[in-house]
């Protein structure tokens, strides 16, 4: 067998190659994705650890995984190479099927590297977990794409990049090749073996955290495939701890949590070795109602207490002067459902989906148990469908009655709870992620009325969605333009002001408390794959009827219920792994920090990182910034204190053991 020219050398006018199409897309895609690579490289320059040999292996380990998904783009065709008879070569049914397939596969293909520009500009990180979860919400997706970027243009672009190359094709005589050589069954098995092998090979031995080399993420993410990572993370959505994190004794493990976790107004309630049940006890308790309001994507960096000179959150910063004002909160995670899972359930965050997201999560120990012990009616009020992330199921399986937009999405037939569809008569703006934080504080308002006639202490967690991607609102609010990121923060903080303002008039607001806080940051996108500086959050109490104060404590998301629980003298039983910041000890402070992936303990200036490697790293931390040093510490007792976190709380939602007792 002769290799013709143009088989392995794209673009070759003198190519007689039946495989011409075949190999042309193939380095097209190459090319093209190595362009992709190098784009990203200067977008995140700042952030890149320059070193020759480490930006070098990222690209080659680059074009590997490149290799490798356009072999897999290509897998179909390079079988109807084989099988398609060889007195058809070249007529209109070869012709059709062959224009068809590389019309489907070029559009995917320009639509996937087109795609991680954007994503890389949110999220600083190829496809993953998250793109995975976007094919599921495709109501909310598609329409947050059609209104956060010009479609029409996209896809006409998109058409415009396929028929300049069916164009370039035809000009370099790539369709003449592929349709005027008649190779023979043999030749063509020949050519088949070898490709269906190298691809199947490289499929296996080809896995996304090959490219995990170093700690510093814009160089590890550099040396991926987003198409690969995207199938990567559909795969493992969910980790299971046992296997891939390190471990210790079950025993072992349970007896320093359980060393971590008592405070010295609490007691526990059994001598098991796994019974992490505590008595809290405490005086001069009170009822408030309890609105928790938690605001989409509200980085601490918006606020003028941390430095911002733009002033676009005047309401909550003012807020905050007349409020317990915690500085030094840092979110678990990256995701609402992340903060949600934090601020109800009070637990690290364990690897893979958050515990909000996955099967059998009802009826589990969360702060709802505690509010039923105090007798309280819980709500969720979210402005759009609460089927999305399965929110609707996660809060419903703990006993909140639901307040959502309802687009014909029915709860889990095993959710016993009350549903209140938001009509449309009551909306004034809405977007693709549901209406406008002013509507949706009309809801809190209106349920709050409802419940104070009836006499029992009423609980709202009220999620945000104003600040979100497209970042659109009603016109005439603010004197920021739509579409941009500082003007819904702004807006977020008008529709604030707004709330409070109309609350203040309602009878029951002086017997109310507020919990203003962000569910996540804004972004999560830097040097180190935790940037702990893109996890600090801001939180108030407002109207306790104490005087104000600063929390400037290092103080954990899964903190800030337990801690209001404290200021409001309750005395109750708890699960939680969240601690009451005014009863732990100085230099006892704690937070957790992670993403679906990576788990990490930040505490007395150090960031102990565990991963699905079961590596474990860890740094020190720049108080100024909450930047990384590439130290190299071994802290046996930090090491050991957040495997047991992790494994712990891993284990106890896997067995059953979160549940309400």
């Amino acid at each position: 067998m002769t290799f013709k020219p143009g088989i392995l050398f794209p673009f070759s006018r003198k190519s007689t190659s039946r495989y011409a199409i075949l190999f042309n897309v193939l380095w097209l895609y190459i090319a093209l994705s190595f362009l992709i690579r190098l784009v990203l490289l200067f977008w995140s320059a700042q952030d890149v650890q320059f070193s020759v040999l480490r930006i070098s292996r990222a690209f080659i380990t680059g074009f590997i995984y490149d290799l490798t998904v356009g072999l897999f783009f290509l897998s179909l065709y390079i079988l109807y190479l084989l099988v398609f008879p060889k007195r058809w070569i070249g007529s209109l049914l070869d012709r059709v099927i062959t224009y068809s397939w590389l019309a489907i596969v070029l559009f995917i293909m320009y639509f996937s590297l087109m795609a991680e520009l954007p994503f890389w500009d949110e999220f600083g990180v190829r496809f993953n977990f998250i793109a995975v979860d976007y094919l599921i919400y495709t109501y909310e997706v598609v329409s947050n794409i059609n209104q956060s970027y010009p479609l029409p243009l996209i896809i006409s672009v998109l058409i415009l990049l396929e028929v300049l190359t069916f164009l370039f094709f035809k000009k370099t005589n790539v369709f003449k090749s592929a349709f005027s050589a008649r190779f023979p069954f043999k030749v063509r098995l020949a050519y088949t073996i070898p490709l269906v092998a190298i691809t199947f090979l490289l499929g296996f031995v080809m896995k996304n955290k090959s490219a995990d080399f170093s700690n510093n993420l814009v160089i590890n993410e550099l040396g991926k495939n987003g198409v690969f990572s995207f199938f990567a993370a559909y795969r493992s959505n969910e980790l299971d701890y046992d296997i891939f994190y390190p471990k210790l004794p079950e025993k072992e493990a349970y007896g320093i949590l359980k060393k971590n976790l008592i405070q010295e107004n609490q007691s526990y309630t059994g001598e098991e070795w796994d019974n992490i049940t505590r008595l809290t006890r405490a005086d001069g308790e009170i009822r408030p109602n309890i609105v928790l309001v938690a605001i989409e994507s509200f980085s601490g960096d918006f606020l003028a207490a941390f430095g911002n000179k733009e002033n676009l959150t005047p309401h909550y910063d003012s807020l905050a002067n007349h409020s317990i004002f915690f500085t030094g909160l840092y979110a678990t995670g990256t995701r609402t459902v992340r903060g949600m899972e934090a601020l109800t359930l009070c637990v690290p965050p364990t690897p893979g989906n958050s515990i909000v997201r996955r099967p059998n999560n009802q009826s589990l120990f969360s702060i709802a148990t505690i509010l039923k012990q105090k007798e309280y009616h819980p709500y969720f009020i979210y402005g759009g469908d609460g089927y999305f992330d399965n929110m609707n199921n996660f809060f419903g399986g703990q006993g909140f009655d639901i307040v959502d937009r309802n687009r014909g999405n029915p709860l889990s037939d095993e959710i016993k709870t009350k549903r209140f569809p938001i009509p449309d008569e009551e909306i004034s703006f809405e977007n693709a992620w549901g209406i406008c934080d002013e509507d949706l504080y009309k809801q809190a308002i209106k349920f709050a009325d409802r419940s104070s006639q009836s006499g029992t202490p009423f609980f709202q967690f009220v999620m945000t969605t104003s600040n979100h991607k497209p970042y659109t609102f009603p016109e005439g609010k603010i004197d920021l333009p739509q579409g941009e990121r500082n003007s819904a923060v702004k807006y977020t903080d008008y529709a604030l002001a707004g709330f409070i303002t109309a609350a203040k008039e309602k009878p029951w607001f002086k017997n109310t408390v507020f919990v203003i806080v962000a569910d996540h940051c804004a972004s999560s996108a830097g040097k180190w794959e935790i940037n702990i500086d893109k996890h600090h959050i801001p939180a108030i109490f407002y109207n306790l009827p104490l005087d104000a104060q600063r929390i400037d404590r290092l103080t954990s998301q899964i903190d800030l219920m337990p801690t209001l629980f404290g200021y409001l003298g309750w005395s109750y039983t708890t699960d939680l792994y969240g601690k009451d910041i005014n009863q732990i000890k100085p230099g006892e402070e704690r937070a957790f920090i992670g993403n679906y992936r990576t788990l990490g303990l930040l505490k007395d200036g150090v960031f102990t990182q565990i991963d699905d490697r079961k590596r474990v790293n860890q740094f020190t931390v720049t108080s100024s910034d909450q930047s990384l040093s590439e130290v190299n510490i071994q802290n046996d007792t930090l090491t050991q204190e957040t495997i047991s976190y992790y494994q712990t709380a891993s284990e106890r939602f896997k067995n059953g053991k979160m549940k309400e007792k």
